[in-house]
Parts: C-alpha cells; sequence; structure tokens
C-alpha cells in the first residue's frame, strides 16, 4: 500500500501536473483550432522571375539548375536560384569578382533542410573555419542589420563548386518576415506563434567558389554587404510575402 501511495505522489506533483496540463492544451490546440498544421504559403513571384536588370552593377554568368532527382529531394524545394554572378565594378582578377548566389524558398515548416555545414560535409568537404558575422547592409531607403555565418572548407575535387582549395560561405535564413542565423533560431521562429495559420524561411547563401584564391573574411563579409544592398530589396518587395497581412 505504501508504494502505491509513493508513486501516486509522484502522478501529483507540480512539475507532472504541469506538462499534463500543457500536453491537453497543446493537443486541444492542435485537435480544435487547427493551429499547429501550416498552410502552404507561395511566394509572390518565382525566384525564377527575378529580374536580373535590377542586381546591376552585377551581371549573371550562369543560372545553374539541379538535374539530380536526388539532391533535389535534399534540396526540399524547386523554387530556387543558383546564379554565377560578376560585380562589373570590381577589379579585374578580384577574388570577389565573381560569386554564387543560391536561394531557396520554403512555404511551410515541416522542417528546416540541410545548413551548409552539412551540405559540404556531405558533400566531401572539410570544414576549415566558422564564425559569426554581421552584416550591415545599407542602401539608400533601406538599411538591415543582419546576423550570419561565416564558414571555409576545403576540397580537393575538381567542378564549378571547387575551383580553388578552399570554398568561402556566407549564409542566413529569412523566416516569417524577420531574419535569422542558423537552424535552431529558425526553427523556433517558424513554431513562435502557434495561432498563425501561414510561415515560411528562405535560405539567401553567397558562396565564393569562382577563384583559384579565395578571399579572407573581411573580404568576403564587405562584397556580401554589397551584394545584400541589391539582392534584398528585390528579394522583400517582389517575392518573400508580406507575411503581416497573412493570419
Amino acid at each position: 500500500m505504501t508504494d502505491a501511495r509513493d508513486n501516486m505522489r509522484v502522478y501529483l506533483q507540480p512539475a507532472f501536473l504541469i506538462c499534463v496540463v500543457v500536453l491537453v492544451i497543446a493537443a486541444g490546440v492542435s485537435g480544435k483550432l487547427g493551429v499547429v498544421k501550416k498552410e502552404f504559403l507561395p511566394p509572390k513571384k518565382s525566384f525564377d522571375a527575378l529580374n536580373e536588370e535590377k542586381l546591376a552593377p552585377y551581371k549573371v554568368i550562369e543560372k545553374l539548375k539541379i538535374e539530380d532527382k536526388d539532391m533535389l529531394k535534399a534540396l526540399g524545394t524547386q523554387d530556387y536560384i543558383q546564379w554565377i554572378l560578376e560585380d562589373t565594378t570590381a577589379p579585374a582578377g578580384s577574388v570577389v569578382q565573381r560569386l554564387m548566389l543560391f536561394v531557396t524558398y520554403y512555404g511551410r515548416a515541416d522542417r528546416v533542410p540541410h545548413v551548409p555545414e552539412e551540405c559540404m560535409a556531405g558533400g566531401g568537404f572539410q570544414q576549415l573555419a566558422s564564425d559569426s558575422v554581421t552584416f550591415e547592409v545599407k542602401k539608400a531607403g533601406f538599411e538591415r542589420k543582419i546576423d550570419g555565418e561565416y564558414l571555409v572548407f576545403s576540397s580537393k575535387k575538381s567542378g564549378f563548386r571547387e575551383k580553388s582549395g578552399q570554398i568561402t560561405v556566407l549564409y542566413f535564413f529569412r523566416v516569417s518576415g524577420k531574419y535569422a542565423v542558423g537552424r535552431s533560431e529558425t526553427r523556433f521562429l517558424l513554431n513562435k506563434n502557434l495561432f498563425r495559420k501561414y510561415s515560411y524561411f528562405s535560405k539567401v547563401e553567397l558562396d565564393f567558389n569562382q577563384t583559384l584564391v579565395a578571399p579572407s573574411k573581411e573580404e568576403a563579409v564587405a562584397a556580401g554587404e554589397k551584394l545584400l544592398a541589391v539582392v534584398l530589396p528585390v528579394l522583400e518587395e517582389e517575392h518573400w510575402p508580406d507575411f503581416e497581412q497573412k493570419r
């Protein structure tokens, strides 16, 4: 009888009761209000429709497409751009004259696909360095302060992504109208408000992989800020959804 009473005391502990209440509320919210399952939120316009002329002074050198079905499935979306850009104002031969802009869009908070740390490792790359960075993006009528990730990888392979011994990658996320750094913060923002019907996220990645010499961290960040001042206004105004208008 004593053991039975002791067992009952466990279930009457405040911590246990709080957990039960939370689970019941969550079940009620999910089952009755239908607020956990998000509906798909399409972008204003597909990234394929991005106006190249608005990227000046950057020139689109090549538009890459993922032909491998397994790779495309792993990417988790067909709405993306993977463009090689050239800064026409940069000195010839500059290590930041050319880079790859890789932007993906996901209109539902089902999952957050692999971040570059995992994708590059899966492709046989070795991570040499990582650091947090802040992009000071400034343009007339547009100013953003965005936290992101700085990564450096090495590879002995050859190909368009491996033209140098090292590859520098900068990336961050746009999540339901806000900017986020890393997968953890992205997931947090996606599920922050259970009562919203919609959510979305988009990854913005800049790969410096077009030269034989990799840029320094300072060179990469400065080049990233320059490009972001051009591309982010276009993405915000013409492609990413007006999230505050969606409920």
